[in-house]
């Protein structure tokens, strides 16, 4: 007798990993597991990877988009925040959740769509994983092509960008070009857990400020 998918726990910060699933059989899990759950999902060429993260993940996941967000108004610039949304192309079997993910560039050819075909639609142009359960997976984000992808993993921001279909990486993002971040989300994250969430936003709002005036 076949296990259905819900009988299968995942504990926060363990994975299971299926092997041999087809692309439909992939749509069938993801319908199965619903959009409002806590597991994120990995598929690469016929393997599909289902974690749930740990607090700490999520409490970071939150500051550091948190912070994304606030360069952004800053920088008055036009962008859309898709968090955890499933992003797939049947054509490469690939498909991948990040933590959180914005269109910028791209944004207003976005703007209006409720669903993202990856086959005709742009990736997003920034993408957030934190790496504190180890599921990263550049190679998904490479092929899908994703042009930036963030990696916090322990208590460093990884700043990469898409280069002849490989990610390298880079001091300053190109979406933020000559600003530390590097240095400073560390250490407001770090801000974060001493002096609290709203003190720790509104110093990052004046230091941006500061540092682009």
């Amino acid at each position: 007798m076949l296990v259905k998918l819900r009988q299968i726990a995942v504990p926060p910060g363990q994975k299971v990993l299926l092997k041999d699933i087809t692309w439909s059989e992939f749509e069938a899990i993801l319908q199965e597991l619903g959009e409002h759950r806590a597991a994120r999902i990995a598929y690469n060429n016929c393997t599909l990877e289902i974690v749930t993260p740990l607090p700490e993940h999520e409490r970071n996941k939150e500051y550091i988009s948190d912070f994304v967000k606030v360069l952004l108004e800053e920088l008055e610039i036009e962008f859309c925040s898709l968090g955890s949304t499933t992003f797939r192309n049947k054509n490469m079997l690939q498909g991948v959740e990040p933590d959180n993910c914005f269109y910028i560039q791209n944004e207003a050819l976005v703007r209006s769509k409720n669903r993202l075909d990856l086959t005709i639609d742009p990736p997003p142009d920034l993408a957030l994983e934190i790496d504190v359960t180890s599921r990263t997976h550049p190679n998904i984000y490479e092929a899908l092509g994703v042009p930036e992808l963030w990696r916090f993993e322990r208590g460093e921001l990884q700043i990469n960008v898409l280069q002849d279909g490989k990610y390298t990486e880079v001091e300053y993002s190109p979406n933020f070009p000559n600003l530390p971040l590097k240095e400073v989300i560390p250490q407001s994250l770090k801000q974060c857990q001493k002096e609290g969430r709203n003190k720790t936003m509104k110093a990052f709002r004046c230091w941006v400020r500061s540092a682009i005036a």
